[in-house]
């Protein structure tokens, strides 16, 4: 995985100081790419340990197209749980506002709200949307059965008539599928890149998300692409960041998944895809910002 670490060290050496909404302040980079051929294993870093299940249970949580913060902690997901639907518990960073953030339930319609319902009136996390709004996956998965070749295949989570009512709009905002050979290929966009802590579930979780395509469709995997926008390193980050720098990437081979039961990416949930052989680092602490 050493294109992660050249973007890493890149920041590290590179970045400038700029301020940002958590108020901890960033080293940042305009513009980084991110490329893995998923032929070479399953892109899970080696060089600090990785929690897969939790990101597998966020990515089923996206492809379910929930909003409901409860359902994740159900699944023993907390990545999500200081956020919450600003029309409902306004972002703020008074104890009063961070503990209505807290025990609010509803996230309003983030990704995988956009993912199945793309611009259908949003109501509540306990509301039925079926059959509501643009079903984009479903639009992919039926695309690339059909026309595997079409350079249209797209599911965009950016909607601007509805980031009032997200809790946090979305840091990667758009994929495309490709098949070139008969190699499923999945190119991300991101505006804003936590390096090191939210980046490298990006990568895994999409690497997740063209694996299970792949399933779908019996393609073989492809390349895994992010374009990333506005690439930073939080200042309470820069000492794990150089920490992970010392590590060898060789030291471990990167892991495999493997899924079964598998019927349809529509019925997938994140226990029926196993991680094989994953060693790594020790794990590095980053605090989250919020």
């Amino acid at each position: 995985m050493q294109s992660y670490l050249n973007i890493v060290k890149k920041v590290l050496e590179t970045g400038e100081p700029k301020p940002d909404r958590t108020g901890t302040g960033t080293l940042a980079i305009a513009g980084a790419l991110f490329e893995h051929d998923m032929a070479a294993g399953f892109p899970l870093l080696t060089t600090k340990k990785m929690p897969f299940k939790v990101i597998a249970t966020e990515l089923e949580f996206f492809i379910k197209g929930l909003t409901d913060k409860q359902w994740l902690q159900d699944h023993n997901n907390h990545i999500w749980d200081e956020w919450a639907n600003p029309k409902k518990a306004p972002y703020g960073h008074t104890p009063e506002a961070k503990e209505q953030m807290l025990t609010e339930r509803d996230l309003g319609p983030v990704y995988g709200f956009q993912w199945r319902h793309y611009n259908a009136p949003y109501v509540s996390y306990t509301t039925d949307y079926t059959d509501q709004g643009v079903d984009q996956l479903r639009q992919v998965v039926a695309t690339l059965k059909k026309d595997p070749g079409s350079r249209r295949m797209l599911v965009v989570a950016w909607n601007p008539s509805m980031l009032g009512e997200m809790a946090l709009p979305p840091c990667h905002y758009a994929y495309q599928i490709t098949v070139i050979n008969g190699r499923l290929n999945l190119l991300w966009n991101q505006r804003s890149v936590d390096t090191m802590l939210g980046l490298p579930f990006n990568i895994a979780s999409y690497a997740l998300l063209l694996h299970l395509l792949a399933q779908e469709t019996g393609l073989k995997e492809g390349r895994l692409v992010g374009f990333l926008a506005d690439v930073h390193i939080y200042n309470n980050h820069i000492e794990g960041a150089e920490e992970q720098l010392t590590r060898d990437p060789g030291a471990y081979p990167l892991a495999t998944i493997v899924t079964d039961p598998f019927t349809s990416i529509f019925d997938w949930q994140a226990e029926d895809t196993k991680l094989v052989n994953y060693q790594s680092h020790p794990k590095i602490s980053f605090q989250i910002a919020v």
